[in-house]
This record gives C-alpha cells, structure tokens and sequence, in this order.
C-alpha cells in the first residue's frame, strides 16, 4: 500500500515480505527494504511522515544503518536539500554523534560542495579514518581549491593515516592545478612505495601531472609502459599534447585508440578539436565532430561547440560559426556567444556582431522589461 501511493514501480519481493510483518521490529528486514525503496522513504521525510515508519523502531541507535544508507543516497545524488532534512532528523533522534553516522554526514556534505559544515562536522568526529580525508581532498580539489586540497592531505599525513588507491590521484590533480611538479614527484614517488604503480587511476593521474606540468615526454614515458589503457588515459595524454600545441600527436593517438578498441568520449573529442582549434585543422575539425555523431555516437555538448566557433572563428569564417550556433542542439551559453563576439571583432565582421548582440541582448532586455 505504502509502495502503491508512493511511486509507480511495482513493489519487489523484499517490499511485500516486509510490508507482511510490517508491524513486527523486524530490523534487518527493514534495512534490505530500505535498499529497495530509499526513494520512498526520502518521499516520507519530504512530506513528514517519517515517524509513521519511527514507530516500529523504538532504539534510536537502531536507526543507524538506516540513516547512513539514506546519506549515501544523498551523496550519490548530490541533494543538499535532503541531506539537510536527514542531518535534522538524526539530532531530534539522538543519533548525529554517532561516529558512523557523523563519518557520513562529513562525506555527505562533502560530495555536495558544502565544505563548511564539512570541516566543522570532521573537527568533531573522533575517528577519522582514510575515507573521510579523501572525501575532503577530493571536494576541495573539485572546487579547484588546490592548496586547501594539499593542506588536507598535509593534516592525513600528520595523522599518520594510510593511503589508499583512491588517495593519491586527487592529490596528484591538486599537484596539477598548481603545476607542482616536485611535489607530484613526491608524490609519484607515494604512488609507488604504497604499490600502487599498476593501478589505472593513479598512472592515468600521473600522465595528466606530468602533462600539465611541461614534461610531455616523461608523461609519454609512462603512457607507453602501460600494460592496461582506457579512454581516459588515451584523452589524458591527448589534452597533454594539445595543451602544448602538439596537434599531430594529438591526431596520431586519437587513431591509435580507435585501433586499440577503445571508445572515444566527450572528453576525447574535446581535447580533439581544441587542438584542432589551436592549430588551425578547419577540415579536420568538421571531420572530427560529424564523425562523434555518426560513427561514435556521441552527441556535441557545449564544449566541442566552442571549440569549433573558435576554430571557425580564427580564421575569420564568424558566419559558418554563426550558423553552427543556431542550428546546434543545446542552448549557448555567455562563453559560445563571447567566443563569437571575439572572433567578429578581430575581424571586423559588424553585421554579424549586430545579430549577436540582438540575441543576446534583446533576449535579456525582453526578459527584463516583462518581469
């Protein structure tokens, strides 16, 4: 009945033998339901209705693995607004100062960007282990926050915690960030004292240190003694070499991934046609981005679009750049029509600016004038 009101999906097997003792404090079976249904049970809380479900549990502690399995969901999902409505509940239920449940509240606000209450909520947690420190160097690190970054692996490595392999390729990006290329060195060094040289994420962080860095052939180096690829490794080293205007390896491997069975992504194709902008390849970047399309199935987002208004637009081709604006899929954004606006006034294409500048500014104007 509780699975009927709340969502279409047809209820599964463990929902019907829970929902038959549903009046009995069968513990366990309510927490293997609530991995079938925890979209159900965040409905509950949304319209206050969890304590319909609290009155078959009378301990708070518990409630525990209920309400870590819920701040996984949120972590997963990103949603800060529910993340919020659960950290509530667990202080009305007395169970906040939980060590597990405030270890997950921490990685929870983390993965959601919100790293003030992170830090205050980690300062208070007594056990810190691995995990929770890799939550907040990856959050700061995907902020673009690098220092701070560093300076939580600094408090891991006072701590004296151990690594692991999930460590080590966000401090490895951090380090690029920054171009910190001693530092990376060190820290390739970790990579290999704590036997993680083989793994797939940590030489593939390596390749985009050393890239970033200006050492495109140590980075080469350690693509080439790869014995496992994928397609981030592939577009790691590609970006690497567009980066630095090496456009014919950049083409060189994107035809040596293709070769060895790999599926080019939207990053791959990113770094393709930047360095094809960068280098002025007009028919190659045309090329390039039907062949996403048609032959990988991959459809242009925003970035391969800019790419290619830019690459028109070097070479003063703002009308071509223009169409390909206004028949694309996705809606532009302020850095597409910049990059157009940029390119007409380089080369003092004032019909064309005109145009733009109605669209943009008109729009804007309208909107304003209707609110």
């Amino acid at each position: 009945m509780m699975g009927a009101k709340s969502t279409p999906k047809p209820v599964t097997k463990s929902g019907k033998i829970f929902s038959a003792h549903i009046n009995k404090k069968y513990y366990y079976s309510y927490n293997i339901c609530l991995q079938d249904h925890f979209f159900l049970y965040l409905s509950f809380i949304k319209s206050k209705r969890v304590t319909v479900v609290h009155m078959m549990m009378a301990k708070p502690h518990k409630l525990v693995p209920f309400y870590a399995t819920l701040l996984d969901a949120c972590s997963s999902s990103k949603h800060l607004k529910n993340l919020k409505r659960i950290h509530a509940l667990t202080i009305t239920l007395g169970i906040s100062r939980n060590d597990f449940i405030r270890s997950k509240l921490v990685s929870s606000y983390a993965c959601c960007a919100q790293l003030h209450e992170a830090n205050i909520l980690f300062s208070f947690t007594i056990r810190q282990p691995t995990f929770l420190f890799n939550s907040l160097i990856r959050a700061y690190s995907s902020l673009n926050l690098f220092s701070q970054s560093l300076c939580i692996f600094r408090q891991m490595l006072l701590a004296r915690k151990p690594f692991d392999r999930h460590t080590l390729p966000v401090v490895l990006k951090s380090c690029a960030g920054l171009s910190a290329l001693r530092l990376g060195q060190q820290v390739h060094g970790a990579v290999l004292v704590n036997g993680f040289g083989l793994d797939l994420a940590n030489s593939n962080a390596l390749i985009n240190m050393y890239s970033k860095c200006g050492h495109l052939v140590y980075a080469r180096k350690l693509f080439d003694r790869m014995w496992q690829r994928n397609e981030i490794t592939f577009s790691t080293m590609m970006a690497g070499y567009g980066m630095h205007g090496k456009c014919g390896e950049v083409f060189e491997l994107f035809d040596k991934m293709v070769e060895a069975g790999e599926r080019p992504d939207g990053v791959t194709f990113t770094a393709v046609l930047s360095a094809c902008s960068h280098g002025g390849f007009i028919d190659k970047g045309r090329e390039y981005l039907k062949m996403m399309e048609v032959r990988f199935g991959v459809k242009p987002g925003l970035h391969h679009y800019t790419c290619m208004v830019d690459m028109l637009g070097r070479v003063g081709q703002v009308e071509e750049a223009e169409k390909l604006i206004l028949r694309m899929e996705v809606k532009p954004d302020e850095a597409l029509w910049g990059a157009l606006l940029g390119a007409c006034k380089t080369h003092g294409k004032l019909e064309v600016t005109e145009r733009v500048e109605e669209r943009v500014y008109g729009r804007e104007l309208s909107f304003a004038s209707s609110v």
